[in-house]
């Protein structure tokens, strides 16, 4: 039987790579009639462009004073999405 590789990604916290699964995604949303869209990804499945940080306050808060999620989307992000990550991450499990 063949053995598959487990996706790796960098956290844009921390900058660690960790596997796929252990990452939260926060997916860029683009469409042509409207300005770009953010959201949290959970399942990893969602289309558009995906940054991906640690379920840690501390990386986030990392990647909040260090900017990651911005240099990762080329972007500024609202306020709106680092509001849902603190609450989902003091939240404990989403």
């Amino acid at each position: 039987m063949k053995v598959r590789k487990t996706p790796m990604r960098r956290c844009t916290g921390c900058f660690e790579m960790k596997s796929k699964k252990e990452l939260i995604r926060v997916v860029r949303i683009s469409d042509s009639s409207s300005d770009n869209s953010f959201e949290l990804d959970f399942t990893g499945k969602k289309s558009g462009r995906g940054a991906y940080l640690c379920p840690s306050l501390d990386c986030f808060d990392k990647a909040h004073k260090k900017k990651g999620l911005e240099r990762s989307f080329g972007q500024a992000v609202p306020s709106e999405v680092y509001q849902k990550l603190s609450k989902e991450l003091s939240n404990g499990e989403p």
